[in-house]
């Protein structure tokens, strides 16, 4: 059973192109100290989390029938869930689009998915370059895990994307070029500014982001990587 723990209507920016609604799924398998969703995260934070049931879900569904194109899985994250492919499906069986926003731990779910038509679109996000990823994560991150899931993305048919939210005190302009050499070439690459807002580790919370004209900056150097490189 996929345990939701949040549901946002409406989105006009979630799934590039598609009125979407986004779904808050319970747990994650990382532990970014930069993350904004603690709630869907930490343990003692999940069993204070309201739910949302399945049953209520799918009938928002049909109700929106007609008015809504897609559905948005993001977490926590989602491909941890075992029972991912049987929601994925009631989903489609409704006649709505599906996109994943994951962190790239599981390609085997992925991998599934994209082979059963269960998803239309993924977001992946990369969080450091390849070499740093064990210094931030408390569980060990199967390095070849994420690379797997990189390559399954970047030869798939479906739609999808690269994304690096850029923290600063973590990530560097010099940190960005060797993420953007790690995955390019790729069609998308999306540098999103990071919001300094109820972060799993609060130290973050007093951050500043960095000024825009920064990542625009950056985004000139590694543009040639990519077929859309943009800033959001």
């Amino acid at each position: 059973m996929i345990q939701i723990g949040g549901l946002q209507k409406l989105t006009l920016i979630d799934y590039p192109g598609r009125l979407a609604a986004t779904v808050f799924i319970i747990g994650c398998n990382f532990r970014c100290p930069f993350c904004y969703s603690s709630e869907l995260v930490l343990p003692e934070k999940i069993k204070n989390q309201p739910r949302i049931s399945e049953k209520d879900f799918f009938s928002f569904l049909k109700e929106r029938k007609g008015l809504l194109e897609a559905v948005v899985l993001c977490g926590g994250e989602p491909t941890i869930n075992k029972d991912l492919p049987e929601f994925c499906k009631k989903i489609k069986e409704l006649g709505y689009l599906i996109k994943l926003d994951t962190n790239g731990s599981n390609p085997q779910m992925i991998k599934k998915l994209i082979a059963e038509n269960l998803i239309d679109y993924v977001a992946m996000d990369i969080k450091l370059p390849r070499e740093r990823y064990p210094e931030i994560f408390e569980e060990k991150v199967n390095i070849k895990d994420i690379e797997e899931s990189i390559k399954i993305l970047k030869n798939a048919k479906i739609s999808s994307e690269f994304r690096t939210t850029v923290v600063p005190n973590v990530l560097k302009k010099e940190d960005i070029i060797k993420i953007a050499q790690w995955i390019g070439p790729a069609k998308r690459y999306y540098l999103q500014n990071f919001r300094a807002e109820k972060t799993i580790d609060p130290k973050f919370e007093k951050i500043k982001p960095y000024p825009q004209e920064y990542l625009l900056e950056i985004q000139k150097v590694i543009n040639p990587l990519f077929e859309i490189c943009q800033v959001r």
